[in-house]
């Protein structure tokens, strides 16, 4: 799985950038350049994922980049992200069953944080799921 959120980039007529997300509606933000765009962009779809994990919202799946910028939320938001995925609708206390823990310390893994790895790990495993970490 696979959490790189597309979007646009368009220069604006005064200068800078404007950055629109695919898939998030409410996450837009702006930079001088190009970069600054980029940075930007991860920032505001961290804020409005940790948003939508904190209210129960749904997440979205990400949209095919089909050459567009991508960009990715912070780990913590990530990790969250992706448990949320890969419970595909199951409800926390079969995730919490699964896992050996409380029905608490499963729900904290599906809010942004910090889990540890041994956490994802156990968790990925009771979704019959295997937690592999890269950098890009």
């Amino acid at each position: 799985m696979n959490i790189a959120y597309p979007y646009t980039l368009e220069p604006q007529s005064d200068g800078g950038f404007l950055v629109q997300f695919v898939d998030v509606e409410e996450a837009f933000t702006e930079g001088d350049n190009e970069e600054q765009a980029s940075f930007n962009a991860a920032e505001v779809l961290t804020g409005v994922l940790a948003v939508r994990l904190e209210r129960g919202e749904d997440i979205p799946i990400p949209s095919p980049a089909d050459g567009r910028p991508v960009a990715y939320p912070d780990v913590g938001v990530q990790a969250a992200v992706l448990i949320d995925f890969a419970r595909q609708g199951r409800p926390l206390s079969e995730l919490a069953r699964a896992m050996g823990t409380s029905w608490p310390a499963a729900q904290r893994l599906t809010r942004p944080g910090n889990p540890t790895i041994k956490q994802l790990e156990r968790a990925a495993a009771a979704l019959g799921k295997r937690l592999v970490i890269s950098l890009e």
